[in-house]
C-alpha cells in the first residue's frame, strides 16, 4: 500500500516531531485500516485513556483525522479519531456546510504504539459506515507537544491557516470497498 508523507503547517511548526506518515494499511469488505507513524515523539502529548464514544472537538490535542469524498459530488465525511479511544464521524453536504453526526455501524477500534522517539497509530474502520464508491482521501492529523506546541500535518496547505477540510487537502485516492 502506498505511504503518504504529511508536513506540517508552515505558520505551526512542531517543536521535535521530524516526521509524519500515513498510510492505508488494509481495506476490504469489513475494514478499513489505517495507520499513522510519527517520528520526533518525545514531548508528544498523549491524551488520557477516556474508553470508547463519540465525542467532539477531539482536534483540541494529539488527534488523527480521515477526509473522504466520493467521486462526483461535494459532499464528504470527516473520521476523527484519538488516542484516547474517544471517535467521531460528521457528514458535510459541502465545504464546512451542512455539519451533522454520520450514523455508524459500530466503533472504530484505535490503538497507539509508544516507542522511545516513533508512535505508531493504527486505526480500524468499519467500513459499512465509510461511502461505498471510490473517494477522494485526506490524511491528516493534529500533534500537541508539550508545552501547548500544536502542528497541523496533512498532505497539502494550500492556505495560510491550517485547514483539513480545503479541496486541495483531497489529495490522494481510495478505492471504492470490496464487495462481500
Amino acid at each position: 500500500m502506498q505511504t503518504y508523507p504529511l508536513a506540517p503547517h508552515p505558520s505551526h511548526p512542531p517543536a521535535s516531531i521530524t516526521k509524519v506518515e500515513a498510510r492505508i494499511i488494509g481495506a476490504d469488505a469489513s475494514w478499513l485500516r489505517v495507520r499513522w507513524r510519527i517520528e520526533g515523539t518525545q514531548q508528544l502529548v498523549v491524551p488520557p485513556f477516556a474508553g470508547k464514544g463519540r465525542a467532539d472537538e477531539l482536534w483540541r490535542t494529539t488527534c488523527f483525522e480521515l477526509f473522504l469524498k466520493p467521486s462526483g459530488g461535494e459532499a464528504y465525511c470527516e473520521l476523527n479519531l484519538s488516542p484516547s479511544e474517544r471517535w467521531n464521524v460528521y457528514d458535510f453536504d459541502g465545504y464546512r456546510e451542512g455539519m451533522r453526526e454520520r450514523a455508524f455501524p459500530r466503533e472504530p477500534e484505535c490503538t497507539l504504539r509508544l516507542g522511545s522517539s516513533f508512535a505508531i497509530f493504527d486505526a480500524a474502520i468499519p467500513a459499512a459506515g465509510l461511502p461505498s464508491a471510490k473517494c477522494a482521501m485526506g490524511l491528516c492529523a493534529v500533534l500537541e507537544e508539550q508545552g501547548g506546541t500544536k502542528s497541523y500535518w496533512a498532505m497539502a496547505h494550500p492556505d495560510a491557516e491550517p485547514d483539513f477540510h480545503a479541496p486541495a487537502c483531497f489529495a490522494a485516492e481510495l478505492a471504492a470497498p470490496a464487495m462481500p
